[in-house]
């Protein structure tokens, strides 16, 4: 079975991208390395050839730090079966008030909002194993 692919925005710029980005890398590097990897978004959507046929008719889950959802219609236009989507930008509501930092580094408060969303990520990632698992 080949890993699952989280890809998350760019959002260079932009709290919601950094908090994008570290919770990818909290799914693949800690919570769930063993059923997830990432994907850069920037090597997809220039076509890189490696890339793109890893995530070709491969499960995904992207994270996207705004409504245009840039990673999951990439994702989806080089052919990756995209399984669910999430927004960073959606903790905040759990958490109206709190500062998440800003696009270079984020505050507790912003680790913490990253870290509820790492694992919700992580959960579908391993919930998806689990039914690949089932259907082998």
């Amino acid at each position: 079975m080949s890993k699952i692919k989280v890809v998350p925005c760019s959002g260079i710029g932009k709290v919601f991208g950094l908090m994008s980005r570290e919770a990818a890398l909290m799914v693949s590097d800690e919570l769930a390395p063993d059923i997830a990897e990432t994907a850069c978004l920037a090597h997809i959507v220039t076509g890189d050839a490696e890339v793109v046929k890893e995530i070709s008719g491969q499960k995904c889950i992207t994270i996207d730090g705004c409504n245009a959802y840039c990673a999951a219609k990439s994702v989806k236009e080089a052919g990756g079966i995209v399984c669910e989507k999430y927004r960073s930008i959606d903790g905040m509501k759990n958490h109206r008030g709190k500062d998440a930092g800003d696009a270079t580094a984020l505050s507790d408060d912003g680790w913490v909002i990253t870290t509820e969303l790492a694992e919700k990520v992580a959960a579908k990632a391993r919930e998806i194993a689990k039914e690949d698992k089932g259907n082998e």
